[in-house]
């Protein structure tokens, strides 16, 4: 034995993963009905076999199910990963295969990516030159200079969902080669995201995913594919030294934080990099296949509620206890400010994959004191059938509104028999979100996100096409609630191109004056677009990067955005904690309804257009806000004001900019007691003194 296997002690079975002490290091992972573990420490990162051995005795390392090893001199940036044996009966859910090389699930850095192949890991035989390794972290090793949590109120935040690596990887985004696509690219654009009104940041999934999981020629760039929750992205860093990516991202959250922006993850507990039964042995299936996995009746094979191969078993206590110490991890130790949760309803599914009515993992997350402060986000549902918007567990979980989405595209595109569902994804959806004491805002709007068409794309194509992906466009969504507005993509009819115009901004319109959080998708405020690729998970190309030059090319569109975000931001009708009254009483803020008469909302099948005031009597704010998505124009009656008060138009999508949005302090005057809404259009009014001098 080499001289620190003869010096290692036999440690403990806490905490999990690699603990740094000032005389050593202490390893300890969870793997039941393995028979023996040896822990790999290599010289270097990209060395193709370890330096030292350790041999893990079960008498004197194991601890119920946990073998654990306490190793002295060693530091952080030890490389190490481990090989576990036992028996191989996929019949009986059992996958252990001693040749292949396993990540700690409790990794917080990885390596080896330079010489890693999927493709190892797949077939029989020793990978251990093309595995992955992890590194042992001293996480107090770090001056956050005073950092701490911001807690923006849900009804004072503005989401933006990004790509880390898309945002910047463009060659026209400004940032050096060496830095594109990485969390010290993503600083430098910290002031765009302060300029155009950004409170949060929700950042597609940075945990450690498997780029190579993806069919051939093609990479995996959403990276929805993960294989090590603890550990930043390596890809995503700069700074490439064992624990630079760790360092690199926690630089991010200090910035962001200096410039008043949370930083939201998107975290994928769901499945993992490993697929079905064919895929990868990695980490979790080599470790303890029957605890990490949703297995179906013949053991064999992986349940999949996913649509990615296998489930996680969530509501294992083991894989609880894991995601739990993952979240406070990145809450404690990365400062992050909350979570979005991919397909959140798979986390409900016990073990048989029912749902659950107390699902353990979900309320633990509701309830841990470490995640009291954070933003809670589910995606509340899953590719096998649950749909849980409006009755996911809890009282602290926002969710992703699915129906607003939806709703709000076929309005605008003017379906017809939506009207209502329209109204209430305007008032906040009361009718999903029945709960008397739920605040709006934990009703997360959007019209679009990664998963879908861009705002461009969706008036700019009736169908998808992901031909590119090389499934002759079977993947992605077919239901997409689209118009084109005449023809099928680019064009230069320039009615046309008027017309999309407008209805972008009647969708953003809606987005921004809705009761709720709004989330906007990384460059709709540009007019980005994936030329109709609807599910460009696979493309890291120019298809999905933000193309930096569309800031001047669609700067009017920029301008009004960010006139639409500092508006709701500065009225106090859009910070508030309660749904508002749909009557006028106890100076109570509150919502009216009208058509083209006063108090007279047209509810009817075929309406097309709508009509609603706002009010907030304490602090004398008054919007009039008017919808019409009709092919023809049509006449609004206008409330009547007090005394030294007069409608000022804020908004009017029919209009060229810079008329399409006017700040308070510019908006004209309207001086009749009816208002024309143009075909296809959206207006705000405001009531505002009639003083001097305003027009």
């Amino acid at each position: 034995m080499d001289a620190i296997s003869q010096e290692s002690l036999p440690g403990r079975s806490f905490p999990l993963g690699a603990t740094v002490y000032p005389d050593g290091v202490n390893f300890s992972l969870f793997s039941k009905s393995s028979t023996a573990v040896e822990l790999l420490l290599f010289a270097a990162p990209d060395d193709p076999q370890p330096s030292q051995v350790i041999n893990l005795d079960p008498k004197h390392n194991k601890t119920f199910y946990y073998w654990h090893v306490f190793v002295p001199k060693l530091t952080a940036g030890q490389v190490y990963a481990y090989r576990v044996y036992g028996p191989y009966a996929p019949d009986q859910g059992h996958r252990f295969d001693g040749n292949k090389v396993l990540l700690d699930p409790y990794s917080t850095a990885v390596v080896g990516w330079e010489h890693y192949s999927r493709e190892a890991a797949i077939l029989p035989g020793d990978n251990c030159p093309q595995a992955l390794r992890s590194v042992v972290l001293d996480p107090t090793i770090y001056d956050w200079e005073g950092d701490i949590p911001l807690h923006t109120p849900y009804a004072k935040t503005i989401i933006y969902e990004l790509h880390v690596a898309g945002f910047t990887r463009h060659p026209n985004s400004g940032v050096a080669p060496a830095k594109r696509g990485t969390y010290a690219g993503l600083i430098e654009k910290i002031p765009y995201l302060k300029q155009l009104g950004i409170t949060a940041v929700e950042l597609m999934p940075i945990h450690e995913f498997d780029e190579q999981d993806a069919r051939p020629g093609l990479r995996n760039y959403w990276g929805y594919s993960t294989l090590a929750f603890f550990a930043p992205h390596r890809a995503y860093s700069y700074s490439q030294d064992p624990l630079g990516p760790v360092n690199e991202f926690r630089d991010m959250v200090k910035a962001f934080h200096r410039a008043g922006i949370e930083v939201i993850l998107d975290v994928v507990f769901n499945h993992t990099a490993e697929g079905n039964e064919e895929g990868p042995t990695l980490s979790f299936r080599g470790l303890e296949n029957r605890a990490y996995y949703l297995l179906e009746k013949d053991p064999t094979y992986y349940s999949n509620y996913t649509g990615c191969g296998n489930t996680v078993r969530a509501n294992h206590e083991v894989v609880t206890r894991l995601i739990l110490d993952c979240l406070r991890y990145w809450v404690d130790v990365m400062h992050v400010d909350g979570f979005r949760f991919d397909l959140a309803s798979c986390l409900s599914r016990g073990k048989l994959g029912h749902p659950m009515e107390d699902p353990p993992l979900l309320w633990s997350i509701e309830s841990d004191p470490v995640l009291a402060g954070v933003k809670i986000i589910a995606e509340a549902w899953d590719a096998g059938g649950l749909y849980q918007v409006g009755s996911f567990i809890g009282d602290r979980f926002a969710e992703w509104n699915g129906p607003f989405r939806d709703d709000v595209r076929r309005f605008i595109k003017s379906d017809s028999g939506v009207i209502n569902e329209f109204a209430a994804r305007i008032l906040g959806s009361p009718d999903i979100f029945q709960q008397p004491d739920r605040e709006p805002n934990r009703s997360i709007n959007f019209v679009t996100c990664h998963d879908g068409f861009t705002l461009n794309d969706l008036v700019s194509y009736n169908d998808k096409h992901n031909e590119d992906n090389g499934e002759q466009s079977r993947d992605g969504a077919n239901d997409n609630h689209s118009w084109n507005c005449g023809t099928e993509g680019d064009t230069k009819d320039v009615i046309i191109g008027r017309l999309r115009d407008r209805q972008i901004r009647n969708f953003l319109t809606a987005l921004f004056l809705s009761q709720g959080t709004p989330m906007l998708l990384m460059g709709d405020e540009v007019r980005r677009t994936q030329l109709g690729n609807n599910n460009a998970y696979c493309q890291n190309n120019e298809l999905s990067w933000f193309d930096w030059s569309l800031i001047d090319k669609h700067a009017d569109l920029l301008r009004f955005v960010q006139g639409m975000i500092h508006l709701t931001q500065s009225l106090e009708l859009y910070q508030q904690e309660r749904l508002l009254e749909l009557s006028a009483q106890d100076h109570k803020p509150h919502l009216l309804w009208h058509g083209l008469k006063l108090g007279q909302p047209d509810w009817s099948e075929d309406s097309h257009s709508i009509a609603f005031s706002l009010y907030h009597p304490t602090i004398q704010e008054h919007l009039y806000v008017i919808f019409n998505a009709d092919w023809k124009s049509v006449i609004f009656e206008l409330p009547t004001l007090e005394p030294g008060h007069g409608w000022h138009r804020i908004v009017d999508t029919s209009l060229p900019s810079p008329e399409d949005f006017q700040a308070p302090q510019e908006a004209r005057r309207i001086q009749k007691a009816i208002y024309p809404a143009e075909a296809r259009s959206s207006i705000v009014l405001m009531s505002l003194p009639t003083q001097s001098g305003r027009r």
